[in-house]
């Protein structure tokens, strides 16, 4: 799973400046927003997937006055705005397969947004379970090694004993993976032995790998990616790139 680890550790390093901060800020919001309305509840011990979003919020250092402000108005309805999940999948360059995940006001705005980035940069857009079915939803747990002072071997078993399914070691970062459904478990367990996230949240991870090997291609590549990540209404981007 390298490539996603590299993946990983470009998501956390393009987040610390503040433009893009901002737009991590956003789009978490509507994340928490979707989850109280859709789960019936403010109250993150009862909707676990407010519980999940809480702490992707934390992990992206979302302060909590932020968090706690959201929560308090979408838990008294003053936000009208209705968001749709709505999921698209297509082809990158050469064929890169591309899974993008939209909340949104206006399906038919994204849509057509979606199909131009795909089409811009030489890919296409696809009908539904076209590439999903190369990817696995999988719980994926991120640690910075210069925020921490236990070795590899430390935190990989605690690791495998807080129940994840597998562990790897890049060079600035320790990727920790685990089932779905066990993966709110596994990342309460981790911080009460008091490790902090740089990301924690569910993905959808590739079983195959598809490398550019020219650098026309990979820039046509990383400027698609860069256009999905500046659109507020696309939450997530999901591909099977490795570079």
């Amino acid at each position: 799973m390298s490539g996603h680890n590299k993946w990983s550790t470009i998501k956390n390093k393009k987040g610390k400046n503040d433009a893009a901060r901002a737009k991590v800020f956003t789009k978490i919001g509507r994340e928490l927003i979707v989850a109280i309305k859709t789960g019936g509840s403010a109250d993150p011990n009862v909707n676990s997937k407010l519980k999940d979003t809480i702490a992707k919020a934390k992990a992206a250092n979302v302060p909590n006055d932020n968090i706690e402000r959201i929560i308090k108005k979408a838990a008294n309805d003053s936000d009208s705005t209705n968001y749709e999940a709505v999921t698209y999948e297509g082809y990158g360059p050469s064929g890169v397969a591309v899974i993008v995940e939209a909340l949104t006001d206006n399906r038919n705005r994204t849509a057509g947004e979606v199909r131009h980035y795909f089409d811009k940069f030489g890919g296409n857009m696809g009908t539904q379970g076209c590439v999903s079915f190369m990817f696995q939803q999988k719980g994926v747990i991120v640690i910075e090694r210069e925020e921490l002072e236990k070795d590899e071997d430390t935190v990989m078993t605690d690791a495998l004993e807080c129940g994840a399914a597998d562990f790897e070691a890049d060079d600035d970062i320790f990727t920790i993976y685990t089932e779905s459904e066990d993966f709110g478990a596994v990342r309460d367990e981790l911080e009460k032995l008091g490790y902090t996230f740089a990301s924690a949240e569910l993905e959808m991870v590739p079983d195959t790998y598809t490398t550019l090997d020219d650098e026309e291609t990979a820039t046509k590549m990383q400027k698609m990616l860069d256009m999905f990540e500046d659109n507020d209404d696309i939450q997530n981007v999901w591909h099977n790139w490795d570079f």
